[in-house]
């Protein structure tokens, strides 16, 4: 999982000159060495970004004896538009010939809100399926990750915005922007779904999108990129940080000669492994009291 993680945040270095196609490619033939079993399953929700993914890897299967499936699941949020989109989903693998899975709930809100309980919901679903899931999240989805964890206050690890790589789960796009692949699909004249909840701005992640992204990205039309690439840099530095907690805890005169930074790491594996599930900054501070 180390070396699949390291895989993915080199390839959402690349910049320059590029076709999305040809960047998947680069992605397969790594994923060919890492996985082994020459299969790729795309989350496909139908929307554009999930659209693009999968059929990249369609174009491709072929050239690089890849095993093309998807998934989809649908959260019955918004009536007779969530059968839409299943549809839709099940029309363009059928055109294309590539297998689908599809599962369903009846999503309800929980304590972090409508949201999270879909996504919940949603890769509670995925893990049961067989191998890797490959998702389209983007540079624009990483910077709006950002600075909603910004806004809402957050450290070093919420700064690292979406994870290349979490268990089973690939993030191959973070480099490519939201107009790129809606330029790709339109190459191809492949269509898509919009999905009309993403026009509300009742979730903090649309009001970013709507009002405040496009105020930045008139500063530097490559923010969204630019602030991707931030948060995978500061990934790593937060995977290295975390690396000195390694180890036995250590006593309490040699606590008290750490650094700030390794000090706070320490303590919050102290506290996961007293069965603390998500220690927060104040659960921190007060641990560091007592030292």
């Amino acid at each position: 999982t180390k070396m699949l993680s390291n895989f993915v945040y080199n390839v959402c270095q690349c910049a320059g000159d590029w076709r999305m196609d040809s960047f998947v490619e680069t992605t397969i033939q790594q994923l060919k060495e890492k996985i082994g079993n020459g299969k790729a399953l795309c989350a496909l929700s139908g929307g554009a970004d999930s659209v693009a993914l999968t059929f990249a890897f369609y174009l491709l299967k072929e050239k690089l004896e890849i095993r093309l499936e998807a998934a989809h699941f649908n959260h019955h949020l918004r009536g007779e538009e969530s059968q839409r989109d299943e549809q839709f989903v099940r029309d363009i693998c059928q055109r294309f010939d590539i297998p689908l899975f599809v599962g369903e709930a009846q999503v309800v809100a929980g304590k972090k809100g409508l949201e999270a309980a879909a996504r919940d919901a949603r890769y509670r679903y995925f893990d049961t399926l067989d191998g890797i899931i490959a998702t389209a999240h983007t540079a624009d989805d990483n910077a709006e990750t950002l600075l909603m964890h910004l806004v809402r206050g957050t450290g070093l690890k919420g700064l690292g915005g979406i994870a290349p790589v979490m268990e089973k789960r690939i993030r191959p796009m973070l480099n490519i922007t939201r107009s790129q692949v809606l330029a790709f699909l339109e190459e191809y004249h492949i269509p898509h779904v919009e999905d009309s909840s993403n026009e509300t701005d009742a979730f903090l992640r649309n009001r970013l999108r709507h009002r405040v992204m496009p105020l930045l990205t008139q500063e530097n039309p490559r923010l969204a990129g630019n602030l991707s690439q931030l948060s995978q840099r500061l990934r790593q530095d937060e995977q290295l940080l975390a690396s000195l907690a390694d180890g036995p805890l250590p006593d309490i005169p040699a606590l008290r000669e750490m650094p700030p930074a390794q000090l706070s790491r320490v303590l919050e594996r102290f506290l996961k492994e007293s069965g603390v599930r998500e220690p927060e900054a104040e659960h921190i501070r007060l641990a560091r009291e007592l030292v």
